[in-house]
């Protein structure tokens, strides 16, 4: 059976990952609430919430995980292209609520999302705290694209992206990993397989490897606070 967690109590411990459901795979908790203490718990030990409005609050830990070094991003012919040829701006926390609205947008014809009201809001909690960050793609002064995620230690967690312009979040996405790269990040957590994920040098380890990488880096001096200073590198 599922483990169900307590609503009024956010520093109650997870169960172990290794509980966690082979199918769906991952499937480890049910319940509790957003409260940021018990997301970055979640965070911390290799966990993290995604349900849509009509389900109760699901925690999950899949194995194996998917993860990118930011050493190991790969950008392609074309990529190369687009940041260096396109007249693409980058900031970053500089618009998070709008970033983390426009990922919550339903996409290519779907009437729902994962990331509901409430996880908006507990996410923007957790901006305000110094603990989410954002990544903005500009062009022509509107919002092209852009990603959310958390920072802790020397690890950065993912959670979603989006794009209105083509390439708009893959450049995004490399003036990050450059950033985390050049501040010491060792980890970005890409939570599960996408080919699009995998395209840019993400790849699978076993969750008692992801694990025990958390382990290592989350501890580690990390850049808590606003990042709106950080400026994109190069092409």
């Amino acid at each position: 059976m599922l483990h169900l967690l307590d609503p009024n109590d956010p520093e109650a411990p997870f169960p172990p990952v290794e509980s966690a459901e082979t199918e769906p795979d991952g499937l480890l908790a049910l319940g509790g609430d957003l409260h940021p203490r018990r997301l970055l718990n979640a965070y911390r030990a290799g966990i993290f919430p995604w349900y849509s409005a009509d389900q109760p609050l699901l925690w999950w830990s899949p194995d194996p995980r998917t993860v990118l070094f930011p050493e190991r991003l790969k950008v392609s012919r074309s990529l190369r292209k687009s940041l260096r040829n396109k007249p693409f701006t980058v900031t970053f926390d500089s618009a998070f609520e709008a970033v983390i609205d426009a990922c919550a947008a339903p996409r290519g014809g779907e009437s729902g999302t994962w990331i509901t009201r409430d996880m908006a809001s507990a996410y923007r909690e957790l901006h305000q705290l110094g603990h989410a960050h954002s990544v903005e793609v500009w062009l022509d002064h509107e919002l092209a694209g852009g990603l959310y995620g958390i920072a802790m230690g020397r690890v950065f967690f993912g959670e979603s992206m989006f794009s209105r312009v083509s390439e708009a979040s893959k450049v995004g996405f490399v003036h990050l990993l450059r950033q985390l790269q050049a501040r010491g990040y060792r980890l970005v957590d890409c939570q599960v397989y996408t080919a699009h994920l995998i395209s840019l040098g993400a790849e699978e380890i076993p969750r008692r490897e992801f694990c025990r990488l958390l382990d290592r880096w989350c501890p580690q001096p990390g850049n808590p606070g606003n990042w709106s200073d950080w400026k994109p590198a190069a092409p």
